[in-house]
């Protein structure tokens, strides 16, 4: 369990993960031209493009799920010739923001996805026993009141998750239409 004490220092912003979900590239270029909104006193705020490859040809991946390979297989594949784009993308978000795991990784990593359910924003979580994310989710949704603000919660006991948001200490996805 984290600290709910814990000073949040460094926020990843991540769009592109999936190069045909524009929205959160639209998000990340402009914020990347002109940060002055999401930058805080005390805290570092890096808008990140995950998979410019991917959003060039407007696809889904290139050679694989990016949002599948944040695993220690994936991320501890020695770096060939062949290696898929996105397993050397994951090892150099990794790299980034990471390593996933220690100590230095972001504090928190916000990654921006588009469906075409009818889930409005909506909030994904991957532990309800993260206090941090749980005050933030609870603050978000009284700032957004009276819109609403679903949280899904896609917590497995066993399941180690690969997203490309795993690398935070504190995972949060955030999808919308």
């Amino acid at each position: 369990m984290s600290c709910p004490c814990a000073r949040v220092r460094r926020v990843g912003l991540f769009g592109g993960t999936h190069g045909n979900e524009l929205s959160g590239v639209l998000l990340v270029r402009h914020w990347q031209q002109d940060g002055a909104e999401i930058q805080r006193a005390g805290v570092e705020v890096k808008p990140f493009l995950t998979n410019p490859r991917a959003v060039e040809r407007c696809t889904r991946y290139i050679d694989c799920d990016l949002n599948r390979v944040f695993d220690p297989e994936s991320l501890g594949r020695p770096v060939v010739e062949d290696i898929p784009y996105e397993v050397r993308r994951a090892q150099e978000i990794n790299h980034i923001f990471g390593p996933k795991g220690s100590d230095d990784a972001y504090d928190l990593i916000f990654d921006l996805h588009n469906t075409t359910s009818n889930m409005g924003g909506t909030i994904i979580l991957e532990n309800s026993r993260d206090d941090f994310t749980i005050q933030m989710v609870h603050y978000i949704k009284n700032a957004l009141a009276p819109e609403p603000c679903p949280v899904l919660l896609i917590e497995h006991p066993s399941l180690k998750y690969a997203t490309t948001r795993s690398v935070a200490k504190h995972p949060v996805g955030k999808y919308h239409i």
